[in-house]
């Protein structure tokens, strides 16, 4: 089943999606869009485009579990992209990601500008990749 995850960002947003027999999460792109609904609108087109069947959107938790600062934002964006479309939307703890997705980059010498512009698309890899990993082991 090919799957689309967002990690959602006050400026830049990133996706990723994995192949449909759900081996491997790869980074597709970095959105820069402040606006929730002009961006809702452009994930469920890349959703479409990729025939993703899963939308799984970055939830932010803090280290004890409850809900982080910007979990009902990242819920608001998952409640436009239902209104938009058929495709079943699911949320999945994103604690740490950014951080591991710093430190990737971190030991692929990748610095600057150019890391700026994949950081949110690789955290979006590693939440897809949890995810399709939790899917996996609860089969």
């Amino acid at each position: 089943m090919v799957i689309l995850s967002v990690d959602y960002g006050d400026r830049r947003t990133g996706i990723a999606v994995c192949d449909k027999f759900e081996m491997l999460a790869s980074p597709v792109c970095v959105l820069n869009e402040w606006n929730s609904e002009t961006l809702a609108e452009k994930v469920v087109n890349i959703a479409t485009e990729k025939r993703a069947e899963i939308i799984v959107i970055g939830l932010p938790r803090n280290m004890d579990g409850s809900k982080g600062f910007r979990a009902d934002a990242c819920e608001a964006l998952g409640e436009l992209i239902k209104e938009r479309t058929s495709i079943k939307v699911d949320f999945w703890d994103e604690r740490l990601t950014t951080v591991s997705a710093h430190k990737i980059l971190n030991e692929n010498n990748v610095r600057g500008k150019k890391r700026k512009n994949v950081v949110d698309a690789v955290a979006a890899e590693i939440i897809l990749q949890d995810y399709i990993d939790y899917r996996k082991c609860s089969l």
